[in-house]
This record gives C-alpha cells, sequence and structure tokens, in this order.
C-alpha cells in the first residue's frame, strides 16, 4: 500500500494551488482547517491514564525492591498494586515499550525486571 496523505499534507497541497490560481479565500480556509488539526492533537491524558501511570510507577517501584526477574501475577499479587492480572500486563508490556521494564522468557513464561540505566 502506498504512503498515504495525511489531511495536514492535502490542505498544503490545496493552499499550494489556491495560491497559483489566486483563490485566496481558500487558501484562508486550507490554513484554518490546518490550525485546528494542530490544536486537535494536543489533548489531555484522561482520567484512566493518569490512573494507569500511578500503577505504573507502583509496578516499577515493586520489581525494583524485588530484585529478581518475576511474573505478572506475583505482581498483581502484591498488595501495593491492587489490580488484575490482565491490567498488570497490559501497563508491563506499555513500560518496556517505555524502556523502563525489561522482558525475559524462560520456558515460555514471562518475567519482568526494571530496566538497568
Amino acid at each position: 500500500m502506498a504512503n498515504k496523505k495525511t489531511q495536514r499534507e492535502y490542505f498544503m497541497d490545496l493552499i499550494e494551488l489556491a495560491q497559483s490560481a489566486g483563490r485566496n479565500d481558500l487558501v484562508a480556509f486550507a490554513e484554518d482547517r490546518i490550525e485546528k488539526l494542530a490544536k486537535k492533537g494536543d489533548k489531555k491524558p484522561t482520567k484512566v491514564q493518569i490512573e494507569n501511570e500511578a500503577i505504573k510507577d507502583t509496578i516499577v517501584t515493586v520489581l525494583a525492591e524485588l530484585d529478581n526477574p518475576t511474573t505478572a501475577t506475583a505482581i498483581a499479587t502484591d498488595a501495593r498494586v491492587n489490580v488484575s492480572n490482565q491490567k498488570v500486563s497490559a501497563l508491563l508490556k506499555q513500560l518496556v515499550a517505555d524502556g523502563k521494564v525489561v522482558r525475559t522468557e524462560e520456558k515460555g513464561k514471562a518475567f519482568f525486571s526494571v530496566a538497568e540505566d
């Protein structure tokens, strides 16, 4: 599949065409739309995302205190974490993507530990 253009790229093309045709009204319209697209990208984190960040910090703290690679189930059973195993797994995946946690596998079982600085 070829690279798809974004709305911003289409509006930039429209500006070029409108300027060459002398259509200032279309230029103003396209610039306004580009400005609205920029505002649309500036969103605040949701309530759940803010709560998840706190849980992620707790998970990293628990992993740091344990000193050895641990499973998601063991982390979920810790009293400080207090969320389901599925949620811990999802948050661990995010932490691995952020580079804060390292995932290793032994005999098909995933173990997590704090990433070295």
